[in-house]
């Protein structure tokens, strides 16, 4: 009876969210009778009602969380806890134990009795999440053998959709045809494991793997869109293999565990290429190893595609358009700075132009470019690339990062001798570039007669188009994007849903601004102005901090505006302060 009780209060929730009908229900209630499964199992399985939205409905009637399991969110190893036929009969499926408390997906979180079991067969606490029962089905048929047999992984990764990967013998100056190194065998465990992770991140999108090892198991994450998710846990015991596996896939030294190494290794999946950078670090438990995924097919070169608005795109291709001169982009590591270096090249890009680059590392191969790796080991620095690329009668130099006094002044004397350079640097906005090179020891003089203009970038998490949903940040949250005059403004934002693996974002938008240098922003650059002077200058002609480019992005519903306050900052005046100081003495 309480449970039937149940059943009617979650119909009649749906049907007073607009997500079900009067018919619909009664067709769901007929085909109950004929079922042990519950109205919510019923109306998904129909094809009624989508699984986040039941999900979403009957946990704010139960007043419990829910969540859609997913690899990563499960350690099998706590179903022995409970034991494969309880956790079935119990429709439940153990997550996570934190201290003494146990967190069990569910499809009855209400019932007690199943609770008070929970309770007796684990001796912890049980902190009971709404689950459709299909899922929780789904994920103890994957665990069937992975929780009680340490050794039986390839048992566990033939349940999951596996897909081949070939690695190709190519270094990355052979323009040569492709061959196969070898076939990843299926019978492996340790080479289908590799190949899972390898393929699951390629899917997913990610643009880093993380395999970490802990005391009892090893961690296996990846990077999406900014942010590290797990993926799976494996046993420690399988940690080695795991690490010599990359490595020799990678063609790095198995033997060698005591000092970092970097490999490179290309695969072919899905038919088509990824380089992977494979990075090896020793740590007190064992080798650590980052995988960096470079897929050509997602790396958008075209600059209409990054996301900048009209009149910054202009701006920045009227810096382009220049004849000689520096042009610099600028943003913390993984705002995309390459990838906006690269969409310039892709504009100037053309037969009658020589253009050079010096990157460390290369990243991606563009056509009619050529690129040059810097190896401090054997003395190649990004100066000595420098000096040697001036005499090879170049057009367009780019120039990977500039780190040092040095590489910075050969940049700027390249840039006044006719060549367009274009470079990146690490500062929290445009104007801050100045006073980066000028406290290097950059003449001002010589800085301002070579600078065309500076991009500042941000990379900021989209919206789940899957799961968004309208909201109005709080009075301190608008306070601090600036729109204190406009409460109860709607915003967007994502509430987690399987698409976006819980986040409630999916993909990132770029977010951009432009400092073109005018002849009154020179004039200040060669008297060695302040920051603030600069701000002002630039607050004059209409351009917009990297905040108030975020927020409008907000404001078109694109991402959320705690998102935004996040990614960038207000405007320091701390750091004109010490610049004043620095810019004061250098005068003097």
């Amino acid at each position: 009876m309480i449970e039937f009780v149940k059943r009617q209060r979650l119909g009649e929730a749906l049907i007073q969210e607009g997500i079900l009908s009067e018919d619909q229900l009664k067709r769901a209630l007929a085909e109950q009778k004929s079922s042990d499964k519950m109205l919510g199992e019923i109306l998904v399985d129909l094809g009624i009602i989508s699984g986040p939205d039941m999900l979403r409905v009957f946990s704010r009637q139960l007043d419990v969380p829910y969540c859609e399991l997913r690899h990563g969110l499960i350690d099998f190893s706590l179903i022995d806890l409970i034991g494969r036929e309880e956790a079935e009969r119990l429709k439940a499926i153990p997550m996570f134990l934190v201290n003494d408390t146990l967190t069990v997906a569910m499809a009855e979180p209400q019932s007690l009795p199943k609770i008070d079991r929970l309770q007796q067969l684990t001796g912890c606490k049980i902190r009971p999440i709404l689950a459709l029962h299909s899922n929780i089905i789904e994920y103890l048929q994957k665990s069937e053998t992975a929780s009680s047999n340490n050794s039986n992984v390839d048992s566990f990764l033939a349940t999951l959709q596996e897909t081949e990967v070939s690695v190709v013998e190519r270094e990355a100056i052979d323009e040569g045809p492709i061959t196969d190194l070898d076939k990843m065998v299926n019978g492996s465990p340790i080479t289908n494991l590799v190949n899972m992770v390898l393929m699951t991140a390629i899917k997913d999108g990610a643009s880093d793997i993380h395999i970490e090892p802990d005391r009892n198991r090893t961690h296996i994450r990846y990077r999406i869109d900014g942010a590290l998710r797990d993926l799976m846990k494996p046993p420690m015991g399988l940690h080695a293999s795991i690490i010599s596996r990359i490595k020799v896939i990678g063609n790095m030294d198995i033997a060698e565990k005591r000092l970092p190494q970097e490999g490179r290794v290309r695969i072919i999946a899905k038919g088509h290429e990824i380089d992977l950078r494979v990075s090896s670090m020793p740590t007190l438990l064992g080798e650590k190893i980052v995988i960096r995924v470079l897929d050509k097919s997602s790396l958008k070169i075209r600059m209409e595609e990054l996301g900048f608005r009209q009149e910054p795109l202009a701006a920045f291709k009227r810096m382009l358009n220049q004849p000689h001169g520096l042009v610099l982009v600028t943003g913390p590591t993984g705002s995309g700075k390459t990838t906006t270096l690269y969409s310039a090249l892709d504009l100037l890009n053309s037969p009658e132009r020589n253009i050079v680059t010096v990157e460390d590392p290369v990243e991606y191969q563009l056509d009619m470019v050529n690129q040059i790796q810097v190896n401090s080991a054997i003395g190649m620095t990004f100066a000595r690339a420098l000096r040697s690329i001036l005499r090879q009668d170049p057009d367009v130099i780019m120039i990977g990062e500039i780190r040092d006094e040095e590489t910075a002044r050969v940049a700027i004397q390249a840039a006044l001798t006719g060549h367009l350079v274009l470079a990146t640097l690490h500062t929290n906005d445009a104007p801050g570039t100045v006073s980066r090179l000028l406290d290097m020891g950059i003449e001002p003089y010589l800085l301002s007669s070579a600078i065309n203009g500076v991009v500042a970038q941000r990379l900021a998490r989209t919206v789940c188009p899957s799961c968004v949903t309208n909201y109005s940040p709080e009075e301190n949250v608008l306070r601090d994007a600036g729109l204190q005059n406009k409460p109860g403004k709607v915003f967007r934002k994502g509430v987690g849903c399987r698409e976006c693996h819980n986040s409630g974002s999916k993909g990132r938008a770029g977010i951009y601004s432009i400092m073109e240098v005018t002849p009154t922003l020179r004039r200040l650059i060669h008297r060695a102005a302040p920051m603030h002077e600069l701000r002002d200058e630039l607050r004059k002609d209409g351009v917009l901090t990297l905040r108030e480019e975020g927020v409008l992005l907000a404001m078109e519903g694109k991402a959320s505006l705690e998102e935004i306050l996040a990614v960038t900052h207000s405007q320091d005046t701390s750091e004109d302060v010490v610049s004043n100081g620095t810019n004061e003495a250098r005068r003097r």
